[in-house]
């Protein structure tokens, strides 16, 4: 493996930095204040990464996309991830960047032309529903909600909740339980048999959307929503969420990468006691164990987008990532907030918004203990070796 980067991906990183710089974080501030507006920002500095170039980086190039490897994608959300707006500008925040992953490799053409094709131009907005409350979740096979063949198609009937980016969405990855097993179901936003219940409230609050309950009641849908085959949703589950779990880590340590920056800015012009807090070692260790850790978690990330450059699935390297990332990049946020003090808790900074937004990754897409459990198993089991 070469750690090195072409001068082509190097060239693209630093236009990335430029854009967050120049555009996307000068924009934060307004986003706090209001984040009503939230969307019509993002849709304002999407129209910006459209005119830089820089859109799109995970789809192909047929599809208005970069065409970029994954080992180029990991630099470029990484970059991109310095701010919370900076990846839905490129389009490719969460859950829409997972969701055009599986539409591209799973669905038929008219599919695509329906659904993944606005998704991808960032004309809309979608959501994934498999979560359920005391249902489906960490442990998929607990699944409850139904798709009852009727005449050439289905009836789906259950509830769904958390279901992130559900307010505004234009239609839904949904999984229920077929006949012949659980099946992804495209459902439109129109259907009259899905019904968003709520937006449930949380800590976090720069997700678009929000994250919803859903109750599906006689929702009627034709063949023609099946993504994929019936049967194979959980297959399909799995297809999406190994490549989101390290795409969410990618964006996420531009978040730890951020806010160390900012506290190392921060320490090197308060004075306490006589001196910079720079020269306290106590802040010096703090900066130098998240610089160590965020290092690792950079490493991690890499190893696993080039496996999947060699076409090699990742399960085994997307569950230990998503937990070393995920409670790396919340140690370094915590420490950043630690050293910038009362500045850190007010909102003149983003760390406070960054403490809140990152402390639920630890569970999104998985609990640590859930991928902990996994990762174990499969050493113990498996003879994986360390």
């Amino acid at each position: 493996m070469d750690f090195g980067l072409d001068r082509e991906t190097e060239a693209l990183r630093e236009r990335v930095r430029a854009f967050l710089e120049e555009a996307v974080i000068p924009r934060e501030a307004e986003a706090a204040r209001n984040l009503d507006r939230l969307e019509a920002i993002a849709r304002e500095l999407q129209a910006e990464a459209k005119e830089r170039g820089l859109f799109l980086p995970h789809m192909p190039k047929e599809l208005g996309g970069l065409g970029l490897s994954w080992r180029q994608l990991a630099v470029v959300l990484e970059e991109a991830g310095r701010s919370l707006l900076g990846p839905r500008a490129l389009n490719a925040a969460a859950p829409d960047e997972g969701n055009m992953h599986l539409l591209h490799k799973v669905a038929s053409p008219e599919q695509k032309r329906r659904y993944l094709e606005p998704l991808a131009a960032g004309e809309v907005r979608s959501a994934f529903a498999m979560t359920e409350p005391m249902g489906a979740g960490a442990d998929p096979t607990l699944l409850k909600a139904t798709a009852r063949r009727k005449g050439r198609g289905f009836v789906l009937e259950g509830r769904k909740w958390f279901t992130t980016g559900a307010e505004g969405a234009a239609f839904f990855l949904v999984l229920a339980r077929a006949e012949e097993g659980p099946t992804i179901f495209l459902v439109d936003r129109e259907n009259p048999g899905l019904k968003l219940v709520r937006t449930i409230p949380t800590m976090d609050h720069w997700s678009l959307g929000g994250h919803g309950e859903l109750v599906l009641e006689g929702c009627g849908v034709g063949e023609e929503a099946v993504l994929g085959e019936v049967g194979k949703g959980f297959e399909y589950a799995e297809l999406r969420l190994d490549p989101a779990r390290l795409t969410h880590c990618m964006r996420w340590l531009g978040v730890g990468v951020r806010a160390t920056e900012l506290a190392q800015a921060y320490a090197l012009k308060r004075e306490s006691f006589g001196k910079k807090l720079a020269e306290h070692q106590g802040v010096q260790f703090m900066i130098a164990d998240s610089h160590m850790e965020l290092h690792a978690a950079r490493l991690m990330v890499w190893h696993a987008a080039w496996k999947l450059d060699r076409g090699e699935r990742i399960r085994h390297e997307a569950s230990m990532a998503k937990v070393f990332v995920s409670e790396a990049v919340n140690r370094a946020v915590d420490r950043a907030l630690q050293i910038t003090g009362a500045l850190g808790v007010s909102e003149d900074i983003p760390l406070s918004i960054f403490y809140r937004e990152v402390r639920p990754f630890r569970i999104y897409d998985g609990p640590s203990e859930v991928h902990r459990a996994s990762v174990g198993k499969r050493a113990l089991f498996k003879g994986l070796r360390p």
